[in-house]
């Protein structure tokens, strides 16, 4: 039986990569570099939020959270993943969005879907709406799992009853316990080779509804036959 499942956002339930990435696309900076500084562990996560705002913030010195809205205008939910969240939640599932994307998107997103609940980053703003800066981490893209084990300790789930899915190789930090992962079209090579030395099943391509022979191994032509 399943009793939750948690879900990273950015090219998972949203077909939008990463939710950081576009912003810089809108002002025209990028942060491959530090990205990769930060995947392998050498700065932390509050570092890598500041040095985007900085780049930012070079480009606009004000930054308002309307500008951050439209960096994600004709944003599109991933193919399948309304169809997944609704079938899961008429079963009783309960489904989360575990996240290190941007708020302000998640919170779009899960509004959306309707999920039982969801954390992300993001950032702290003043009165009229003006950036201040990062807000403290809630969200730990290297150690997720933390979020998952309170997700299980405040509803008293199961840990082998919980399926987490992510994209990205810090995602298998979502993996608790006896709980189980499934990689959902891998964002990035090192993804793709981490789910496979992790030994965790690979959805390859964009329809979320690939994940399901994976939660229910019986039904495994179950969209295609509803």
């Amino acid at each position: 039986m399943i009793q939750a499942v948690a879900f990273d956002c950015d090219g998972v339930l949203a077909d939008n990569g990463s939710s950081w990435e576009a912003i810089h696309r809108e002002f025209g900076t990028e942060n491959e570099e530090t990205l990769q500084i930060f995947l392998d562990g050498r700065i932390s996560e509050a570092d890598f939020v500041e040095d985007d705002i900085r780049k930012w913030r070079e480009v606009r010195p004000s930054i308002h959270r309307d500008d951050i809205m439209r960096c994600y205008s004709g944003a599109q939910l991933m193919e399948g993943a309304r169809e997944v969240v609704e079938e899961l939640q008429s079963r009783g599932v309960y489904v989360a969005i575990i996240s290190s994307g941007v708020d302000l998107f998640v919170g779009a997103i899960a509004s959306m879907l309707k999920v039982d609940d969801w954390a992300s980053n993001g950032f702290e703003w003043d009165d009229g709406g003006w950036l201040v800066g990062g807000v403290p981490t809630r969200v730990f893209s290297h150690n997720k799992g933390l979020m998952v084990e309170k997700m299980v300790r405040i509803n008293e789930f199961n840990d082998s009853a919980v399926v987490s899915v992510g994209d990205s190789s810090t995602d298998l930090s979502m993996k608790v316990g006896n709980s189980r992962f499934i990689g959902f079209n891998p964002a990035r090579e090192r993804a793709f080779l981490a789910f496979g030395e992790a030994g965790v099943p690979i959805v390859e391509g964009k329809d979320l509804r690939g994940i399901w022979p994976y939660l229910f191994p019986e039904e495994v032509d179950f969209f295609t036959r509803s």
